[in-house]
């Protein structure tokens, strides 16, 4: 039961925080969008959640917290999540300098329960995303973002265009993970009502879905308008039926 468990967490801190390892693209090969789009980054905060998950009919729970600084032309997230039993369970941290696309990741590090930990660089001189894990590289035109980021730049152009958010609208990014770059879409579904440690909030839903032929995550992120357009909630949904479910339970500002 033990080794099982221990999978099932490996499964849980894979998908923590938007740094799921799925490797299907959302547009063709080749596409690397790069537009310039307008920004407000949300203030400086300390964010707590909870974890609800179902990895393999097995219930997981555990909570997560996320530092989000922004300021002087740089910023920085560091995450850490922590599972009953075993602790810490993944840990990621994002940081860099804001242009005029917005986020600019510098590095993306990730370490995940008993794995080795990993660095994405962004190498601006150079013009190069490369991997500590793999020789794969690719070019950096402007706007990408990693896996820890790419929340943080959805709410900062939210934030600072809300009229554009409506339903159906997809927002198009070159997002880095562990290994690999690929285009990731959003559409903005509608706004719900979602419950959160300070009671219920509205959120605009956006999704990210697999190309149809594929089988990788689908993952849905909430935005609150109201809460400076913090994420309150996140989701990852697998083909399985398995998923990991993140709520906001509190938010203080830096």
């Amino acid at each position: 039961m033990h080794t099982i468990y221990t999978k099932r967490l490996l499964a849980l801190g894979a998908a923590i925080l938007l740094s799921c390892a799925a490797h299907a693209a959302d547009a063709p090969a080749g596409e690397h969008p790069s537009v310039k789009r307008p920004h407000s980054l949300p203030p400086s905060a300390d964010l707590s959640y909870t974890i609800k998950a179902k990895q393999h009919g097995l219930s997981i729970g555990g909570t997560a917290t996320v530092q989000w600084r922004a300021g002087d032309g740089k910023y920085s997230v560091a995450t850490e999540s922590r599972a009953a039993l075993f602790g810490k369970i993944l840990e990621n941290r994002s940081e860099g300098e804001i242009d005029e696309f917005g986020l600019a990741p510098a590095t993306f590090y990730e370490k995940r329960f008993r794995k080795d930990p990993s660095t994405t660089t962004f190498q601006r001189d150079a013009k190069t995303i490369t991997f500590s894990e793999g020789d794969e590289s690719y070019p950096i035109k402007g706007g990408e973002q990693d896996r820890t980021s790419i929340q943080w730049q959805l709410a900062a152009q939210a934030r600072a265009t809300p009229d554009k958010f409506k339903p159906g609208s997809e927002w198009k990014f070159f997002v880095a993970g562990r290994r690999d770059a690929e285009v990731w879409s959003f559409k903005v579904m509608k706004n719900e009502a979602v419950q959160i440690g300070a009671g219920e909030v509205n959120a605009v839903h956006l999704v990210k879905a697999p190309p149809p032929d594929a089988q990788g995550q689908q993952v849905d992120l909430w935005l609150a308008p109201s809460m400076d357009w913090y994420p309150v909630r996140v989701r990852f949904n697998d083909n399985d039926g398995d998923f990991v479910d993140q709520t906001l339970e509190k938010a203080v500002k830096k």
